[in-house]
């Protein structure tokens, strides 16, 4: 995926309110920039940080701004846009760069499925085998070459992994897909420390047949592009 329009770089000052941030921009000029992400965005939103923002251009936005990308450790850029996941991922599966994906005929987005009032990400449908569900989680936090999901207690992924069993309590295929917006990472973990209830039911749904996941990203001003599969290691 390119950015259709360059990314302007600047300084994170502070994000604050969950969805603000105030950024400094080489130019010298101070701005208020959307923030799309729900997360705490731990080890992402360090005051000081160089951050790139995306010019929308829309006058009937309160913030035009929007915060895209930041520069976590030295050399390491952070894709943060929570929103951007399943464009990355559908364009993965397109061309095929997400094996485990491959064979449908048609994808359908965000359409309403399971017990909980939910909405899957994506559905991979085919003549000849079972519809597969793909719940898609966008991961940010990393530690020692370890991508970790969630960086926040999340009540919300967790009834999406309850939704995912009951897809395959019915005979579908369930998918949840960790999609890591940064290169530095060997290995996905859950990460129990933020939210134990989420690493406990995650390998609960694994034990029950919803396959786990991982792709990590390179990330630059240009552009996001899934790149390669990563283990998911629950132990």
């Amino acid at each position: 995926m390119e950015f259709d329009t360059p990314l302007i770089k600047g300084t994170l000052i502070k994000r604050y309110k969950r969805f603000l941030a105030d950024v400094t921009l080489q130019n010298g000029d101070t701005v208020t920039a959307h923030t799309p992400n729900t997360g705490s965005m731990k080890g992402c939103c360090e005051p000081g940080s160089t951050v790139w923002l995306r010019d929308t251009a829309n006058p009937d936005r309160k913030y035009p701004f929007s915060w895209e990308i930041v520069e976590a450790d030295t050399g390491v850029l952070v894709g943060i846009n929570t929103h951007l996941s399943n464009t990355l991922i559908k364009e993965a599966i397109d061309k095929g760069v997400i094996r485990e994906l491959q064979g449908y005929d048609q994808i359908r987005s965000e359409v309403r499925y399971g017990n909980e009032n939910s909405r899957i990400d994506l559905i991979l449908t085919d003549a000849n085998k079972p519809d597969c569900f793909v719940e898609i989680k966008n991961v940010t936090l990393a530690e020692n070459g370890v991508a970790l999901f969630p960086d926040a207690v999340t009540k919300r992924g967790s009834k999406h992994l309850r939704e995912l069993q009951t897809m395959v309590e019915q005979g579908y295929r369930s998918v949840i897909l960790f999609c890591v917006q940064r290169r530095d990472v060997d290995v996905f973990h859950p990460a129990d420390e933020i939210d134990p209830d989420y690493g406990r039911l995650l390998r609960e749904v694994i034990a029950a047949g919803v396959e786990a996941i991982a792709y990590k990203a390179d990330v630059s001003p240009e552009g996001i592009a899934v790149t390669a599969p990563i283990p998911v290691n629950c132990p």
